[in-house]
């Protein structure tokens, strides 16, 4: 088994905060000829602890997506939190995630907890891991201009659409990967062809509107775009889509993975009256985004 440093923590959203985890990882991980590794849950504990569903930034794929396009790690473990999971004593925790992953390094965030009740705090288990010879390190909050960086906090500023502070704060443009699906083609006809993509049960929703994007290709290449996320009312669409059109771009991307970065929010989402209008307007919105993205 090889051997870990394992940054342990839920990482919605992968913001400045988290990684500050991730280098302190990597760092400790060199040091020691060992691997940095996440360590996460693919849903919210808070779904059990406090009994109510927590809208995710991300979900656990597009985490993992994070950890290595940005941070060059490579292993996301998830655990399936259950209500089991809740009731384990904060030691048998730390115990298995040791001998399960060979962990010979742990880096939390200051108010990171684990077990039961939430007993296993950031310093409880600094303690454990020097009693057994383990190295453990405590992150402090991090803060910019003053406001310490929380998903909670980035997930205000995605609600009210405000994409360019959410992405100072998360260190990177709001992003979604999904596999593209096939549309009703609407778009096609007015020469605006647009893939489609939906977010993953869970993940909170922007607000619906036209956003100017920057697309990462299958091949890695990116490319600016317009994207539109809503229920397409000119149409009476009946779920939450996310439509974008690649700008300069020809070519068949069904099936394929693609990923999404949120740069800015130009306009909510409307109704218009019939597709001649709406052709008018998504001219509008590829110029307005053609403009954004020259400084972007």
């Amino acid at each position: 088994m090889n051997k870990t440093v394992l940054a342990l923590g839920f990482f919605d959203g992968l913001h400045l905060g988290h990684a500050a985890l991730l280098e302190r990882a990597k760092a400790r991980a060199a040091a020691l000829d060992a691997e940095s590794a996440i360590l996460t849950f693919d849903n919210h504990p808070d779904t059990f602890v406090k009994g109510t569903p927590v809208e995710l930034v991300n979900s656990a794929e597009d985490r993992a997506y994070i950890a290595r396009r940005y941070y060059g790690i490579r292993q996301l473990y998830c655990i399936h939190f259950t209500a089991e999971t809740m009731r384990i004593p904060w030691q048998d925790f730390m115990a298995d995630v040791t001998e399960s992953y060979g962990a010979v390094g742990f880096v939390v965030g200051h108010d990171f907890c684990c077990g039961w009740k939430g007993e296993g705090t950031a310093e409880r288990i600094a303690g454990w891991c020097a009693e057994r010879g383990i190295g453990c390190d405590i992150i402090p909050p991090v803060k910019l201009s003053g406001v310490t960086v929380s998903s909670t906090h980035i997930r205000t500023l995605l609600r009210a659409g405000e994409m360019e502070t959410a992405a100072a704060f998360l260190g990177r443009p709001h992003l979604l990967t999904d596999t593209v699906r096939t549309g009703h083609r609407i778009g096609r006809t007015m020469d605006y062809p647009t893939v489609n993509m939906l977010f993953a049960p869970g993940v909170l929703v922007p607000p619906h509107g036209v956003y100017a994007t920057r697309i990462t290709l299958p091949d890695g290449s990116e490319a600016g775009g317009v994207t539109n996320v809503g229920l397409r009312p000119t149409f009476d669409g009946d779920h939450v889509t996310v439509e974008t059109h690649i700008l300069d771009f020809r070519g068949d991307l069904y099936g394929q993975r693609l990923c999404v970065q949120f740069l800015h929010f130009q306009r909510p989402e409307r109704r218009f009256n019939g597709p001649e209008a709406l052709g008018a307007q998504i001219r509008a919105d590829v110029a307005e985004a053609r403009e954004f993205l020259k400084n972007a």
